[in-house]
């Protein structure tokens, strides 16, 4: 089927959503993004749907679609997930010659939703026939040629000195036969650099781990290869020296290569091991930072690392060594990560000092994933707590008053019996 690309101009025109669910809520982002007058039609929508609607930006109209409800939009999407109801919607808009875009069947549509990236005031739109995975792999490649320089609509503004290594110039493509160490932060999405993101696009070799923005790997390009090389509290299924033998050798065969790695590569990430073995086999390698689970996850859950009149200072350790030689009182914190099966032994050894049993502790589980979980408990309790509350990996725990600056400790802890609050709340 041919189509007419077409670019419209929505602000303050109705648009209609008949459906909530994950299709619905993409669909709804993008049009309160155009400032259109967004309704929905749905008697179950997600959650973003309803804040959307709380805050005045669209409005929702929680029951099924009946006949008329089309009328006077100027643009209509279907995305329920009952075919027979997305055949209804549309029927109906074509009898009113109103462009509807039905999710769940392209060929029933009279208009598509393209893959779209912007950058620097443009924006590119590609229709992959049909096939959402198409046109998604067309947008990120120029999105990738976008960012790295190689595609620019006005090329005089990017000057290069001749004299400046490629690799140190930001946004500069990623050459074949190299390989990049990418934090990819705790795992949202969102929370990778946009340099990391370029690459991850245009990598021709992924070597992930099971912790980061996982996620992003189903919108690489269709023929890039991913290897994954995920580890599991002591299990690991690849070792250290295999993976740093995958990454010399897919850069030998002239691949692009990423290492994805969770949090930061620095960052008991190893990433410093898999660098120096790379340099001595004669690979190039740059790092990418990322945001550190150390830091991310306890500000998921309300808690800073430092605050003043609270804690300035803190420590990151792994719960497998270092616990008992951490000093220090209650106003250094203390931030463990790969703790949970050592979790014990640790609080003993961190209670066994200054900090004492009271001391307040927060366990995050799965910090920004979806089942995140914070556990509160003291140094002599949290023990307990993990057990009972069956505690898992991957998990963030953080010892130290910080912990009481988090709103969702302040229940728990006015609860404990004789539980002193220096803070005050």
């Amino acid at each position: 089927m041919t189509i007419y690309p077409l670019g419209l101009r929505l602000a303050g025109k109705r648009v209609l959503v008949v459906g909530g669910g994950a299709v619905g809520t993409r669909r709804v982002k993008g049009l309160i993004a155009s400032d259109a007058d967004v309704v929905v039609i749905s008697p179950v929508a997600s959650a973003e749907i309803a804040d959307l609607a709380l805050a005045g930006l669209l409005t929702w109209h929680r029951r099924e679609f009946a006949a008329g409800d089309t009328a006077g939009a100027w643009l209509v999407h279907t995305a329920t997930g009952v075919a027979a109801v997305d055949a209804a919607v549309t029927a109906e808009c074509d009898a009113a010659r109103i462009l509807c875009v039905n999710a769940a069947e392209a060929e029933a549509s009279s208009a598509w939703v393209p893959a779209v990236t912007r950058h620097d005031g443009l924006t590119v739109a590609s229709f992959g026939g049909g096939d959402p995975r198409r046109s998604m792999a067309l947008r990120d490649a120029i999105a990738a040629l976008l960012e790295s320089g190689d595609l620019s609509a006005a090329p005089s503004r990017q000057v290069v000195l001749a004299a400046t290594p490629a690799s140190q110039i930001i946004g500069a493509p990623q050459a074949p036969g190299t390989v990049a160490l990418v934090g990819g932060g705790p795992g949202h999405i969102g929370l990778i650099s946009a340099r990391g993101l370029a690459l991850l696009k245009a990598a021709d070799v992924v070597v992930a781990d099971r912790l980061g923005p996982t996620n992003l790997l189903d919108d690489l390009a269709p023929d890039a290869l991913i290897i994954n090389v995920g580890k599991l509290p002591d299990h690991h299924p690849v070792p250290q020296d295999e993976i740093n033998r995958i990454l010399v050798e897919q850069a030998q065969a002239g691949k692009r290569v990423v290492r994805l790695k969770g949090g930061d590569p620095y960052v008991l990430g190893r990433g410093g091991e898999e660098l120096d073995f790379c340099v001595e086999h004669g690979v190039e390698v740059e790092v990418l930072p990322g945001i550190t689970s150390a830091i991310s996850v306890p500000a998921a859950a309300g808690i800073p690392v430092t605050h003043r009149g609270v804690a300035t200072g803190f420590t990151v350790i792994t719960g497998h060594e270092g616990v008992a030689s951490v000093g220090g009182s209650r106003d250094h914190t203390v931030v463990i990560l790969m703790g949970v099966s050592k979790l014990a032994e640790s609080a003993a050894a961190l209670a066994s000092g200054e900090r004492g049993l009271d001391c307040p502790v927060a366990i995050i589980e799965d910090g920004y994933g979806p089942n995140q979980r914070v556990s509160f408990g003291t140094l002599g309790s949290i023990a307990s707590v993990a057990k009972e509350r069956e505690v898992k990996s991957p998990a963030v725990i953080v010892v130290g008053d910080v912990v009481l600056r988090s709103h969702l400790a302040v229940g728990h802890f006015a609860a404990e019996i004789g539980f002193s609050n220096p803070l005050g709340n």
